[in-house]
């Protein structure tokens, strides 16, 4: 497995990435980048563990919301029941804040 330098929200980290997997890996990292700069710059939120966490629950949103996403979901709940309702979104922050607590200054 190779190895790749990136950097997200300023902060350098090293990556494995699959042979032939440099593109997805970098398309990837633009996007998590991307989101985590959009929270950042908004000026609620400080702390970069919770910035991180809100970009993967917006990204994981995004994802879910797409044709193929719903489709296999739909696929999905005909094997597996799925209470029927919307996600609470505001619900779910809130509960990983309080998760998070005073260890949001973590990184």
């Amino acid at each position: 497995m190779k190895q790749m330098e990136v950097t997200i929200l300023g902060q350098s980290y090293l990556l494995g990435c699959p042979e032939n997997g440099e593109a997805s890996l970098l398309e990837a990292v633009s996007s998590v980048d991307r989101e985590m700069s959009a929270i950042r710059d908004g000026g609620k939120v400080k702390a970069r563990e919770r910035i991180a966490v809100l970009a993967a629950l917006n990204l994981a949103f995004a994802l879910a919301e797409r044709p193929a996403a719903r489709a296999s979901q739909t696929a999905l709940a005909t094997e597996m029941p799925v209470p029927a309702g919307e996600v609470d979104i505001d619900g779910l922050i809130s509960r990983i804040d309080q998760a998070l607590g005073a260890d949001g200054q973590l990184l």
